[in-house]
């Protein structure tokens, strides 16, 4: 994937066209899925020369972490999230909620099952947007933990399993459930199931279970 330095007078412009490629390969693969996108129809989407698509990616797999990596900012959005500075409960619950809020999403659905449909001919496509989406959150969590106070810091036996178990405590079959077409809870009862799986991580830290 190509970069531009800041100093660079074309870098503005060529952000923006990438920007632009990315919009475009996002719908084209929630439209007609990884194998049946074009890069060709992708570039006449995005009002480019395939030309110029290929001055920003590589290939259709470099299209596609790119796609992944825009998810990922989405997710864990630019800078310091506010929740750093609340105290544990208070800030795993805010965390909790703003990840649900985006993994719920109709567009993250969508892309969540693109992914799934085609792990199984592209393994690696589900790789990367695990590695990329699910690990982008887990390093924001696993810094907090960092940030927490050492009388509770230092009960955190293994600080990847813990963020790895605030994920489950958290999504519980939520994920499960939308992707099967059912019901997405309201932004009150995602709150709920935030706070509920906060309090069960705390449990489980305190009894030094993670």
């Amino acid at each position: 994937m190509r970069t531009w330095t800041a100093d660079d007078p074309k870098a503005g412009l060529m952000a923006r066209k990438r920007d632009v490629i990315v919009r475009a390969a996002f719908a084209a693969f929630l439209r007609d899925g990884y194998a049946g996108s074009s890069v060709n129809r992708i570039a006449e989407d995005a009002g480019v020369s395939i030309k110029t698509l290929y001055r920003h990616f590589d290939n259709k797999d470099d299209l596609f972490v790119g796609v992944i990596q825009t998810a990922c900012k989405a997710s864990t959005g630019a800078g310091d999230p506010p929740w750093l500075d609340l105290p544990p409960l208070d800030g795993l619950t805010q965390a909790g909620g703003d990840h649900l809020l985006f993994v719920l999403s109709a567009e993250q659905l969508a892309l969540y099952r693109v992914v799934t449909r085609e792990a199984h001919r592209f393994p690696e496509l589900g790789k990367r947007y695990q590695s990329d989406v699910a690990g982008a959150r887990i390093a924001q969590l696993t810094r907090y933990f960092d940030l927490w106070p050492d009388s509770l810091r230092t009960k955190i036996r293994d600080p990847l399993r813990a963020a790895q178990a605030f994920g489950a405590l958290l999504q519980g079959d939520l994920l499960e459930t939308a992707l099967l077409g059912g019901p997405i809870p309201g932004p009150d009862e995602l709150h709920t199931q935030a706070h509920d799986a906060a309090a069960g991580l705390l449990a489980l830290i305190e009894a030094r279970l993670v």
